[in-house]
């Protein structure tokens, strides 16, 4: 009789300890919102990012922060996804970009399902891009979505009911990229502001310049120097949509030796081989620039140079081991970035 006693009066016990740390819990969940709340700090959870625009000033520095702490302390973070489950849809070829989405969620403690080539899906059968998205949104917690067609990841978002990252659409945009070169210029120049920056290459179809350009131009005292032959220069619309109504200084140059001594950042690109409709001209144009020891010898000696990756030959491997080059700590911060963007859109900080 003894022992039965002692048995129920530990189950009690332990039930009612059990759900003590259950309202705890929920009370700490409650108390830690209303404090987000209180503080004026911005609520992600659910949202889509199609674009840098579709993120405030505010948000993306919210989003930078959390990303800098984590760069500082990953193991800190290591458990806030746990439960979660991360879609990666790569219609279109992809190796940083896929793996660091994937490394991101995994460092986070969630879960990783997708495909990387889009001819091992039911899209090869006709399965319409809508379908897709609503499948998946029953799987998953959220999506990161690579695709060649324009303007797919918008359509996606509009038949998701889990938040949509756009990884890349064709030659429009690509807001994760400009999310690790942000963290990157602020940590190797401290602030997003003041600087003279040169996009060299594939200014056309290079989605990551239109992206990163639009994104500083919303910082002030930022010059913009453009550099690229004729048949690869910035799109117009960028131009007259972005730059000339904000009245921002910027000029577009063929040579990158007339400019690289007034540069802070260099944006080097690869030309893009995969967007060419005519291979002449990609054969014509694949070598216009090439960035290397001789050049890097009239730059700033804070100048950093920073590149998307692929590189081809664009970058000499003898830059490698300036400490002005830049891009394989890029590829770290992105991870980290990819990090805070999926950490907020789940809500799970």
């Amino acid at each position: 009789f003894q022992i039965k006693f002692a048995r129920q009066t530990c189950n009690i016990y332990c039930n009612f300890s059990l759900r003590c740390e259950i309202a705890s819990k929920n009370f700490a969940r409650k108390l830690i919102f209303s404090h987000k709340v209180l503080i004026g700090e911005i609520m992600l959870t659910g949202r889509h990012v199609i674009e840098p625009g579709s993120l405030t000033i505010q948000e993306i520095d919210e989003i930078c922060g959390l990303a800098e702490q984590m760069i500082v302390d990953p193991a800190a973070f290591s458990d806030v996804c746990r439960g979660k489950i991360l879609a990666t849809l790569f219609f279109e070829p992809s190796t940083r970009t896929r793996l660091s989405f994937e490394a991101a969620m995994q460092r986070l403690g969630g879960s990783v399902i997708g495909f990387s080539d889009a001819s091992a899906t039911s899209t090869s059968k006709g399965e319409s891009l809508a379908d897709t998205i609503r499948v998946v949104s029953s799987y998953a917690d959220i999506i990161a979505m690579r695709s060649p067609k324009e303007g797919a990841a918008y359509l996606a978002s509009k038949y998701s009911s889990i938040p949509v990252i756009n990884a890349g659409d064709g030659g429009h945009h690509h807001p994760t990229q400009t999310l690790t070169d942000l963290v990157t210029i602020r940590a190797m120049k401290g602030s997003w502001s003041g600087h003279t920056v040169g996009f060299c290459g594939d200014l056309k179809f290079g989605r990551t310049v239109h992206s990163l350009t639009k994104a500083l131009t919303r910082y002030p005292n930022n010059k913009f120097i453009f550099i690229s032959p004729k048949e690869l220069s910035i799109p117009e619309y960028i131009i007259n949509q972005v730059f000339i109504p904000a009245g921002i200084e910027f000029k577009q140059v063929e040579r990158l030796e007339d400019c690289i001594e007034e540069l802070d950042i260099l944006y080097m690109t690869r030309v893009q081989k995969e967007r060419f409709f005519n291979e002449q001209d990609y054969i014509r144009l694949k070598d216009s620039y090439i960035l290397d020891k001789e050049k890097m010898k009239m730059a700033k000696e804070n100048m950093i140079v920073l590149h998307p990756l692929p590189r081809v030959n664009e970058i000499a491997p003898e830059v490698d081991d300036d400490p002005r080059a830049a891009y394989f700590k890029q590829v770290k911060y992105g991870m980290f970035a990819r990090m805070a963007l999926i950490a907020k859109l789940t809500g799970s900080l």
